[in-house]
């Protein structure tokens, strides 16, 4: 068995309320959509791990203050955007399983890649804030637990969400051991995401694309990425996979088509497989047309499962 799946039931208990675009519904059509896969692919669910581990890229105050505004009944917003409900916590602490129990499933060999079906989203989670959607940086979190678990040197996140991975980007800036990689449009949400970020040990790559560039020219701007992992070589690959650089989201501007995930993904894998065995996990960031979500999603998980 190549790949694998990781979802939980408990992402249908976060509930961002009624017209929010980070909604229940995202992770139920993709689950529904990867089920076409029949038994090609396995289905597993996270373990549970020591919450100390979120230390790993959260500062204990934010921690703290987020374990405290978890809301017994109703909703709670801690920024413009990003809701709380009663199963916000579990919803979010299970994203964070899947990254680690991912990884760990890799590294026993069992797997070549795992892809996390899983929400809230995590890249715009910063250090000390909770903002876009996101309230534990799901990536960053497994970025430090394979540094500090399995000790590896050198991993890199690719993050082809259509939005600047602010959070991911602010939790590595001066962090040699990680290769943080971002394509998104620019300028725009969350403002950040310039050529001029480049990290404190040129360990930041981002790729700053304008309002309508097609899958072409986004295609051919990885080539700068690819060249990037071959010099810096990491032991592991963590892909923060957004799906809303599709001409259908509503959330963004970018034009790509479900096919062009697909072939992202392979040369992903094939650059991949040059470098580090392969060895693969990618989680779901965003995401908002449900019906370029699924399919998108579908194709990215294809071209993992050729790998």
């Amino acid at each position: 068995m190549k790949t694998a799946i990781i979802t939980t039931s408990s992402y249908q208990n976060h509930d961002t309320g009624p017209g929010h675009p980070e909604r229940i519904d995202r992770v139920t059509v993709v689950n529904e959509e990867l089920k076409k896969f029949g038994k090609s692919i396995q289905w597993i669910e996270p373990r549970e791990f020591d919450f100390s581990i979120l230390e790993f890229a959260h500062t204990k105050n934010y921690l703290n203050e987020i374990k405290n505004a978890f809301p017994i009944s109703n909703h709670h917003l801690i920024d413009g955007d990003t809701v709380l409900s009663p199963g916000s916590q579990k919803a979010a602490t299970d994203a964070v399983a899947s990254i680690l129990t991912a990884i760990d499933e890799v590294e026993s060999k069992k797997y070549k890649n795992i892809f996390c079906s899983v929400r809230p989203p995590g890249h715009h989670a910063e250090s000390d804030k909770a903002m876009g959607f996101c309230i534990y940086n799901n990536v960053a979190i497994g970025g430090m637990y394979l540094l500090k678990k399995y000790n590896y040197k050198k991993i890199a996140i690719i993050d082809f969400d259509v939005h600047h991975g602010n959070g991911t980007q602010e939790i590595f800036y001066n962090n040699p051991n990680v290769l943080y990689i971002s394509s998104h449009q620019y300028p725009f949400y969350p403002g950040t995401g310039s050529k001029a970020e480049i990290g404190k040990f040129n360990n930041i790559l981002n790729i700053p694309l304008d309002a309508g560039t097609n899958g072409n020219i986004f295609l051919n701007s990885y080539d700068e990425v690819f060249k990037k992992l071959k010099e810096f070589k990491p032991e592991f690959l963590l892909l923060s996979s957004g799906f809303d650089a599709h001409s259908a989201d509503p959330l963004a501007n970018i034009n790509l088509n479900t096919l062009d995930f697909y072939e992202l993904t392979r040369r992903i894998t094939e650059v991949s497989n040059e470098i580090c065995n392969g060895k693969i996990v990618s989680i779901l960031e965003g995401g908002y047309n449900l019906d370029a979500l699924k399919h998108s999603a579908y194709n990215h998980v294809k071209a993992l499962l050729e790998s």
